[in-house]
């Protein structure tokens, strides 16, 4: 559950590094860069024991799946949220298409 919860906290650091800057356009590219950066820096802080943790119950492959799911999710909800984006049905079928996925990866 350890690994669970810092992958989603490290995700939300992650969305909003790479794509919290996109409800700014108007800000110099620069400063999107520096800004991304430094909000990245907490990402790793937490990606980086999830990983190792994790690797003691999952295995690589399992992990980078959890790990997917989870930025998928942390995604949809930043992009309605924050971005202010409607989430539609052909969303909703590439995420089912997606815990099918997951649902293969785990299976022995």
């Amino acid at each position: 559950m350890l690994t669970i919860a810092l992958l989603t906290v490290s995700n939300v650091f992650m969305t909003f590094a790479w794509y919290g800057h996109l409800k700014y356009p108007q800000a110099p590219l620069w400063q999107a860069v520096v800004i991304s950066w430094l909000i990245a820096f907490f990402e790793y802080c937490l990606m980086v024991p999830a990983n190792r943790y994790g690797y003691l119950e999952f295995s690589g492959v399992q992990l980078k799946t959890i790990q997917e799911i989870i930025t998928l999710l942390v995604f949809c909800a930043f992009a309605v949220f924050y971005l202010g984006e409607s989430f539609k049905w052909n969303h909703l079928a590439s995420f089912a298409c997606l815990v099918a996925a997951a649902f293969f990866m785990f299976r022995e």
